[in-house]
């Protein structure tokens, strides 16, 4: 038997008796669902909770009602039956020991932002660095600028968290006229906005992301346990994938919104996975991230649509490992050989940086609208949509020159802004590149160099700041390439 000689212990005792045995007796329900949210259309949704052990549980959204009864830690989950799409705002109602209405409630797609620093670069970041005039319009200040944002957007902002929680960090869903949509990925927006004014589908964005992160952490721990490639380097306990523990951003940002229905990943990232450490494991890894998030979101043909790395002074920063040039170029042939994942698709960015010394490109939007198209061509109908600059596909040398042929050149070849073809270098069986002249002949390259008599390989933009002019009559650019590989 306890005894208090302090009548205040003794009350403060039972208080917490009380609130122990209620923890769960106020029904709750994960933060990825709340007002002004968008369901995803023509999948099973699911909606999850807590509340007294054996409690029932009542979910009702346009026509369904669905019932459940807890588990004895409290958790509950309903699935709803696909929906279909709605612009018409309704109620998601949850009953149980109390009732939960959450209002404004939209059915459409869900686009998940990950990444680091480019793809959390914020809307208001795009409006206060760069003004008018860069190139064309400032998208970005007119959209800050905005009264009349589109209402069938919705965003959601993941807080930077690494605490191992069952809750989102996030104060849930918000509408454009919400201020806190200055927070919320700017290629995410663009991308929303984009698709939404193209098909008229209510679009949500979840945006979670961290600056400066590596891919390892995105990635759950038990995922590289499992995987044949790095199974035998996670089998201590704490263990590290070079040298960083994986699972933290995933535990505290991703994992807390699992299993909800999504339409799919928009990825900017590897920055950080090219400074720091060698890059050789990078297409293992995005492939092992790929993967396991489209099993957790129950959905193995969920998009992957990426961004490659733009041009940039990596071998300036005293943060860059003993790297060359040439790194840079090396990354985009890993990001480049991820194309080979099912349901997956990159854009490149070799031309819209301003400043090779800065990390962030500024044109947001015109990596929004580039996914956009890779979103258009590939899942919502319009196939004859280029969502793809120029491909390197196969070389056919010749006497004292090379005939290169490409994919995504059936609206045929162009030279952007200039009148000769930049960055193009070719060798012979020695190895030694030399800068060689390049002329677009039909659908085809021809590269040659005057001191290169027998070549045998070239490179297009095999070097950092290689900001090259191949396009397609799209408006694309050319993805950088070596032949020898």
């Amino acid at each position: 038997m306890i005894k208090f000689k302090n009548p205040l212990r003794f009350i403060l005792f039972f208080l917490v008796i009380i609130i122990s045995s209620n923890s769960f007796a106020q029904l709750s329900v994960s933060p990825v669902f709340s007002n002004n949210m968008v369901l995803q259309r023509n999948k099973p949704v699911v909606i999850w909770g807590k509340e007294k052990p054996g409690a029932t549980v009542t979910v009702s959204f346009d026509t369904q009602k669905k019932s459940t009864v807890t588990a004895e830690n409290g958790v509950w989950k309903i699935w709803l039956k696909p929906l279909q799409v709605s612009t018409i705002n309704k109620d998601l109602t949850i009953n149980a020991s109390t009732t939960l209405v959450f209002t404004n409630v939209l059915v459409g797609d869900v686009w998940l932002c990950s990444g680091q620093s480019n793809m959390e670069y914020p809307l208001d970041r795009v409006s206060k660095r760069y003004k008018a005039g860069n190139k064309g319009t400032d998208e970005g200040l007119i959209e800050m600028e905005n009264k009349n944002r589109l209402p069938i957007i919705r965003y959601i902002n993941v807080d930077r968290n690494l605490k191992k929680q069952p809750e989102l960090p996030s104060i849930g869903w918000i509408n454009g006229n919400d201020s806190g949509v200055k927070l919320v990925t700017a290629i995410g927006y663009f991308f929303a906005k984009e698709i939404a004014e193209k098909t008229g589908i209510p679009i949500g964005i979840i945006s979670s992301s961290w600056g400066g992160t590596r891919i390892e952490p995105w990635i759950p721990d038990w995922a590289y346990q499992q995987s044949p490639i790095f199974k035998d380097s996670a089998q201590t306990p704490d263990f590290k994938i070079d040298g960083v523990h994986p699972g933290q951003m995933f535990n505290a940002m991703i994992k807390p919104m699992l299993p909800l229905a999504i339409k799919g990943i928009l990825w900017y990232q590897g920055e950080s996975d090219l400074i720091i450490h060698d890059h050789a494991t990078y297409a293992a890894k995005f492939s092992l991230l790929t993967n396991t998030w489209r099993g957790l979101f129950n959905d193995k043909k969920i998009p992957m649509y990426y961004v490659q790395l733009a041009p940039h002074l990596y071998t300036k920063r005293k943060d860059l490992l003993a790297h060359t040039a040439q790194s840079l170029p090396e990354f985009w042939e890993v990001q480049t050989s991820s194309l080979s994942i099912k349901n997956s698709g990159m854009v490149v960015t070799t031309d819209l940086v301003t400043d090779l010394g800065d990390i962030h490109p500024p044109y947001k939007w015109i990596v929004a609208h580039r996914l956009v198209s890779l979103a258009m061509a590939k899942l919502y109908g319009e196939k004859q949509t280029e969502f793809s600059g120029p491909k390197y596909a196969s070389m056919k040398i010749n006497k004292g020159s090379i005939a290169l042929s490409f994919t995504h050149a059936t609206s045929g070849l162009t030279i952007k802004d200039a009148t000769d073809l930049s960055w193009f270098s070719i060798a012979g069986a020695d190895g030694n590149f030399v800068p060689a002249s390049a002329k677009i002949n039909g659908k085809k390259i021809i590269v040659s160099a005057p001191t290169v008599l027998a070549p045998t390989q070239v490179r297009f933009a095999w070097d950092e700041t290689a900001q090259p002019n191949l396009f397609n009559n799209a408006g694309l650019p050319a993805i950088p390439f070596r032949t020898n590989q």
